[in-house]
């Protein structure tokens, strides 16, 4: 984190990365002294409403973070700059994006938990678009010229006003990580169940876990047993609202390799939600790490991680198993990523982070287009995983391969499904 008084010392000349986060109330003019290396540019976290007009002097800038400030348009200023590629907005009060904003190089566009009304159509333009994240906000509709956005990998759209997904959503060819539960077009995912109600004060706390954007998780005990608590914060997070992911959970049911759900709580003394969860052994670990600025939308690992072919192949078996069983109950996981999967010693899987999951209707003309766009987010997890094997020259390697690309088929009527992996699998 950089200050303002570095910052007009001049101290800071050339650098690439600046990071001020000090109630700043208009922009520091000092910041175009760094314009000839100046690369990353995160100004969260201040009291900004505008951008000067001649922002696009920042030439060199490639990113550009303005999370928790108070824009209530999306800056013209940025349409000019000609290498900017990655925009954050998240958490402001924009309510319009201008026809000329958004400029066309972008590949990572984030704008949760806004008041957007409508997107631009030149957001079409935006040809290299492979990340959009736009939950939590006002939209009725999305733009058809989004159908020539034929790179998107990831859109998050949940929690706005949407009442029909257009068809040519489900028909981008790149299209895996998906999200649009909390809308009017949302399949009703009410949970009609005898799910056991745990009361807050038959709980007793232990220490935390960890936490995500959805919620706390805390280890704790109940009826002398030791188990897993989530409290949901309540709040919209980059993937919906956490209601959705905790619905979701429930209805996903019980599975080898999903965290058993024991019961939801009741009685919390802030009024949150929450769920309790048999509580997973110390050695489990995630088995990758979430994508960084250059994956974009693809994971990333530890440098010099390594599988045998009989891991990967256990690993593979188990998430398709999983990923079969929930979309035979109508979830699409929508985050389908070896960041949210967790595995032991022994290469037992569990996928996990229901947060982007949406519920479906499984007798609906696109039921089978929903399961493929995770089909395709799990031919990426095969890609990551194969990459990593130890020894390429068995059959197996070749077969898995295979297998991988016709996951990743742009025609997506070429994608097998979930059941038709399976077979696959078990044939190697």
């Amino acid at each position: 984190m950089h200050t303002l008084s570095e910052l007009k010392s001049g101290i800071l000349k050339g650098a690439k990365h600046l990071k001020m986060s000090c109630g700043l109330t208009e922009f520091p003019q000092e910041i175009f002294d760094l314009a000839d290396t100046l690369e990353i540019l995160d100004l969260s976290g201040n009291q900004l409403n505008q951008l000067p007009a001649d922002f696009a002097k920042l030439h060199q800038l490639k990113i550009a973070f303005f999370s928790d400030n108070h824009f209530t348009e999306f800056p013209e200023a940025l349409y000019l700059c000609p290498k900017l590629e990655m925009i954050g907005f998240k958490s402001n009060r924009i309510k319009t994006i201008s026809e000329k904003s958004i400029p066309k190089l972008t590949r990572w566009l984030i704008l949760t938990n806004n008041q957007i009304e409508a997107l631009p159509k030149s957001i079409g333009n935006c040809y290299r678009l492979q990340k959009c994240g736009l939950a939590g906000n006002r939209l009725s509709s999305l733009p058809s010229e989004m159908v020539k956005c034929r790179n998107l990998e990831l859109l998050r759209i949940s929690a706005n006003q949407i009442s029909n997904i257009p068809q040519w959503l489900f028909e981008l060819p790149k299209l895996s990580w998906l999200a649009y539960s909390a809308n009017p077009c949302q399949f009703d995912q009410s949970i009609h169940d005898d799910i056991c109600e745990i009361n807050w004060v038959d709980v007793k706390l232990k220490e935390l876990l960890g936490q995500g954007a959805s919620g706390l998780i805390y280890k704790a005990e109940y009826k002398e047993k030791d188990i897993a608590i989530k409290v949901f914060k309540g709040e919209v997070t980059s993937d919906g609202l956490p209601l959705s992911e905790m619905q979701a959970c429930i209805k996903a049911g019980q599975h080898p390799n999903l965290v058993k759900v024991i019961g939801k709580l009741t009685s919390h003394p802030e009024d949150k939600n929450g769920l309790v969860m048999n509580l997973l052994g110390n050695d489990y670990k995630n088995l990758g790490k979430p994508p960084d600025f250059d994956s974009c939308t693809r994971d990333t690992f530890e440098e010099g991680l390594a599988f045998s072919l009989h891991e990967v192949i256990q690993i593979a078996k188990a998430i398709c198993s999983v990923s079969s069983h929930i979309h035979n109950k109508g979830i699409m996981h929508g985050d389908l990523y070896a960041h949210n999967i967790l595995i032991d010693s022994k290469s037992n899987a569990i996928l996990g982070d229901f947060g982007a999951a949406t519920c479906y209707d499984r007798n609906s003309l696109n039921a089978e287009l929903h399961e493929k766009i995770d089909v395709r987010a799990y031919g990426c997890l095969l890609d990551d995983l194969l990459k990593r094997i130890d020894d390429k020259s068995q059959s197996s390697y070749t077969s898995l391969s295979q297998l991988k690309e016709k996951c990743l088929s742009n025609e997506i009527e070429l994608r097998l499904n979930f059941s038709e992996i399976s077979e696959v699998l078990h044939s190697i």
